[in-house]
């Protein structure tokens, strides 16, 4: 189930990672005051230690033609989310997707980041 689209927008000066594997990071800060609905939402600290693990992770990389440069020859790259795949995108991010750095306007008084507008 896809969770997340990274448009190819390095036509607008926006770097996109196709010249490597993906990889999947994790950190744990306090965010309380900005990533959080606003701060809506504390972080029960008296929880801690918090613990993550990744069971059955696959990435998989979704990308359009128009997202690959001209002299690539990497056809199993060409995949796109079917209406199947977006709808479920679209439930991921309406039921657990917490916070979205394009919606930020606090974070970024000045305007979001180019990629927000695509």
């Amino acid at each position: 189930m896809p969770i997340r689209v990274f448009k190819n927008v390095e036509s607008i000066g926006v770097p996109f990672p196709k010249n490597q594997p993906m990889r999947i990071y994790s950190s744990l800060w306090n965010a309380d005051d900005w990533a959080t609905r606003g701060g809506l939402v504390k972080t029960d600290w008296s929880k801690a230690p918090f613990t993550a693990y990744y069971r059955n992770f696959k990435a998989t990389q979704f990308s359009t033609k128009s997202s690959l440069s001209s002299n690539s020859d990497a056809e199993w790259q060409i995949n796109e989310l079917d209406a199947y795949g977006r709808r479920r995108l679209r439930w991921v991010q309406k039921y657990f997707m917490i916070y979205n750095y394009c919606n930020d306007l606090k974070r970024f008084p000045q305007g979001v980041p180019v990629e927000c507008s695509h």
